[in-house]
């Protein structure tokens, strides 16, 4: 099979991954409301394991563990605060949104997150078809929690179930941008990887701290807030593990 071929495939089978929201329509409306805290804790639980397990890491790696990696994470957190404020100014009035901005927020570093897949599967095609395959099965290990708290973040950020998955699978089809990229421009992409993969953990940092981690605050009851703590530790831990395994 054409290498470009399988990248694409490959691409398309990680993407699909995002529809994995589609399984809440079998649950009933009242019951996802009330386990969408929960939810919510494992997403900021999975978003900061992915920044600090993963992607710093990754960023550390790629630049020798250089300063210049903690000056894109700062970046990527200011940005992420910039783009807030001009949804938060541009979509509300008065004070009142239909839908929260971090919701907006989470697309975007979700997109940015699929791009790099997309770059990281075409590389390791380019490099050896095997290694493809490989990297291919554990970003698809990776993506099933990052996915599962995406949708939550979605929902409760006040989109319906439908424009949840929509929106989540349009976020994903950027990973076929950074395959297509990589593939016929290797060497110039793959040079930029090294800021977007800090920058994305930035962004990461900045939704799970200061979006999610404020709205688990708010609960009062000691139940409900034990659950989210250990829903919060479930999605740290569940990202460590998968950095083990694979």
């Amino acid at each position: 099979m054409d290498i470009l071929l399988q990248i694409l495939v490959s691409v398309f089978i990680v993407s699909a991954v995002s529809l994995i929201g589609i399984l809440s329509f079998m649950v009933k409306e009242h019951l996802l409301d009330r386990i969408l805290f929960i939810m919510i804790a494992f997403a900021a639980g999975s978003l900061l394991g992915a920044a600090f397990l993963d992607l710093l890491p990754e960023a550390l790696d790629a630049w020798n563990g250089g300063p210049d990696t903690f000056i894109y994470v700062l970046f990527g957190i200011v940005t992420f605060f910039i783009l807030e404020r001009f949804i938060f100014w541009h979509h509300c009035h008065k004070g009142q949104c239909d839908v929260h901005a971090f919701t907006y927020l989470n697309l975007i570093g979700d997109g940015i997150h699929n791009f790099l897949d997309g770059m990281i599967i075409a590389a390791g095609f380019l490099t050896d078809p095997a290694l493809g395959t490989v990297t291919t099965l554990a970003i698809i290990s990776h993506e099933v929690p990052q996915e599962i708290g995406d949708f939550g973040i979605l929902i409760y950020g006040g989109l319906s179930r439908t424009r949840a998955v929509l929106y989540n699978f349009i976020t994903a089809l950027t990973a076929f941008v950074g395959a297509i990229l990589t593939y016929f421009f290797s060497s110039q992409v793959l040079n930029a990887n090294h800021f977007l993969i800090a920058f994305a953990a930035g962004g990461f940092i900045y939704i799970a701290s200061t979006d999610l981690m404020p709205e688990l605050q708010k609960e009062s009851e000691f139940r409900k807030s034990l659950l989210q703590f250990v829903s919060l530790i479930a999605g740290i831990f569940l990202i460590w593990l998968l950095n083990q395994w694979l």
